[in-house]
């Protein structure tokens, strides 16, 4: 990474821009490039002025404020140097300032100096033009594991209580991995919080890590970032697909590679509303201890040309820096209705969805896709084909035993004792209802006990049950033939 930028600076590019957040690891990275080149590193700010790089503010050069002595001074004294702006893009927009900085692009040439602006914040296009940009780029798992075991050593050498460590290597490596997508900085505070927690660093952390990222992270964009608080217990049935992911549960650790598998690419789960298809995708990420992103494909579409494509490009760069994740993507047949039919949006939704599949087949960060649909006719045939994901799933109504198994979970869910039901008779009652379902049936069940006075019992439920009419009914006609199109075409879930 310091090699990228050494270049840049040795070709005599006048103006690199970095954009990063992270403003302390961009500094080192720069202090160690200005001295494998022997040249001086000075730092402007705003509030600090001008000063050699590490100083202590003693020996500053030209004091904070306006920005305009500072590039003044750079235009005399200029020689073989790296000057670091942080934040000066706001600045750049004022017409002195401006024209100063495009005069300095000759005198930069002719010194051999480098003026790098260093911005949280994109740069203006009045001054993005004249720049070249460089990526900073996430830390690596080498850059974040020495963050655990410096952040370790410091809070054992700070605290006043005995701090422990019990983390294998596996271990290690799977916290390094879910740290992916923050900078140093996060990764400390993140580790910080799950050692001062019980002032332990071991395999029990690894979940509040991911959690504690999440709760960082919040949501972006179209990105969103969903708690994943579910077990595989919490499905009933499916457990043709539940075999399956565990199966996969390893696939992007270090022995894996080193086995010579290629870590697995998705699933593409089919069926009827409400059997639990997005569920599976808080199960898995919960699971697998990763982060769950949920695309959300209402924030997409974007009034300016050119803006949509912007936004889902954004939105995958931002699942690839936070690798490794399960990327949700719900209903994934709204999101690119349009795709497979002539439509009044000019092609936007075909350009769209080639974007999305170009990037499904082609990338090679541990991501985990999950996409979910209802109606298979609006799918086109190419996002079906092996490749784009490692399987298509059909989930079907649950069976007379799934059903047992849903009924048990939530009546556990509401703590009560499932050896006071019948569940093979509330099963059978249940026929043709989904898992939805039946879960509103116990919810209106505990209202009708609740509003008797009365404890929960199997007519409670058996009377909702018989109330009800389960979408397998409503939408007979829909069902059938869903079920027919996916029986010689999807795997069986269950």
């Amino acid at each position: 990474m310091a090699d990228k930028l050494k270049l840049l600076i040795q070709a005599g590019n006048p103006l690199i821009a970095i954009e990063s957040t992270d403003e302390e690891r961009a500094m080192q990275l720069l202090g160690e490039v200005a001295e494998t080149l022997g040249r001086p590193l000075l730092e402007w700010s705003l509030t600090e002025g001008l000063k050699p790089f590490g100083d202590d503010g003693l020996g500053t050069v030209v004091k904070g404020g306006k920005v305009a002595p500072t590039l003044q001074y750079i235009r005399d004294n200029a020689q073989s140097t790296i000057f670091v702006f942080h934040d000066l893009g706001p600045h750049t927009k004022d017409a002195l300032v401006h024209r100063t900085l495009r005069d300095l692009l000759k005198t930069c040439a002719a010194t051999r100096s480098t003026l790098v602006l260093l911005d949280a914040l994109p740069l203006p296009d009045e001054i993005k033009r004249f720049t070249v940009r460089y990526e900073l780029g996430w830390p690596d798992a080498e850059e974040l594991e020495q963050v655990v075991r410096n952040t370790f050593r410091r809070i054992r050498g700070e605290s006043l209580y005995k701090v422990s460590s019990s983390i294998s290597k596996r271990e290690m490596e799977h916290m390094v991995q879910s740290m992916r997508g923050l900078s140093c900085a996060e990764a400390e505070r993140v580790v910080a919080s799950a050692i001062y927690d019980d002032f332990a660093l071991d395999s029990h952390d690894l979940p509040r890590i991911v959690e504690q990222k999440r709760t960082l992270l919040s949501s972006s964009g179209c990105l969103e970032a969903i708690a994943a608080d579910f077990d595989s217990n919490d499905i009933g049935g499916l457990n043709n697909l539940k075999s399956w992911l565990k199966r996969r549960r390893g696939g992007f650790t270090r022995q894996a590679r080193e086995f010579g598998l290629e870590s697995p690419r998705g699933v593409l789960m089919l069926g009827v509303p409400g059997c639990g298809k997005s569920l599976c995708a808080k199960v898995v990420a919960s699971d697998w201890k990763m982060s769950l992103l949920r695309l959300d494909p209402g924030v997409l579409y974007q009034k300016f040309i050119g803006e949509s494509e912007s936004q889902l490009r954004q939105a995958l760069a931002q699942a690839e820096a936070m690798a490794p994740v399960v990327l949700w993507i719900d209903e994934i047949e709204k999101a690119f209705a349009s795709s497979t039919a002539s439509s009044a949006d000019g092609g936007l939704s075909k350009r769209m969805f080639g974007t999305l599949l170009s990037w499904m087949q082609d990338h090679r960060h541990p991501i985990f896709i999950i996409a979910t649909a209802n109606d298979v006719s609006a799918l086109p045939p190419e996002l079906m084909r092996k490749g784009r994901f490692d399987e298509v799933f059909f989930i079907d109504l649950p069976s007379v035993q799934a059903r047992e198994q849903i009924f048990s979970i939530h009546i556990r869910r509401r703590d009560r004792k499932t050896d006071d039901f019948d569940l093979p008779k509330l099963a059978e009652a249940a026929e043709g209802f989904n898992g939805s379902e039946i879960e509103q049936a116990v919810v209106s069940a505990l209202f009708a006990a609740f509003s008797q006075n009365a404890e929960l019992a199997d007519e409670h439920v058996l009377s909702e049950l018989e109330k009800t009419r389960p979408l397998s009914v409503l939408m007979s006609e829909r069902i059938v033939q869903l079920r027919e199109w996916a029986r010689n075409r999807c795997v069986p879930a269950d």
